[in-house]
């Protein structure tokens, strides 16, 4: 198993746009093998942001990076939208391999 995450810090006021982002997004992740389950989670808030996280479950970490490289990557990610007034900063991406 292979969890991959994303931490996203999102401005004050603006969580439930980031989450409809989310919500409404394509992300055709049942179109590619491997996958097991996908996750939007949110984070504490603090004065500055408020932490969120994608979640991702795959079968190895062969079967994400094949999904980095696939087609339904690239749909999944050609009409993603730069909000520049919610993100503050690019995510920060954190892989996990299963060790027992």
């Amino acid at each position: 198993m292979y969890i991959a995450m994303n931490r996203f810090r999102i401005a004050p006021g603006k969580e439930e746009e980031f989450i409809e982002i989310w919500r409404n997004r394509e992300t055709h992740l049942d179109e590619v093998p491997g996958f097991k389950s996908f996750n939007l989670l949110q984070g504490p808030s603090h004065e500055d942001h408020t932490l969120f996280s994608s979640h991702s479950v795959w079968e190895s970490e062969e079967a994400f990076i094949n999904w980095t490289k696939s087609e339904a990557f690239r749909k999944a990610h050609a009409n993603a939208k730069p909000a520049k007034d919610i993100y503050l900063g690019p995510p920060q991406f954190e892989g996990f391999k299963s060790v027992l």
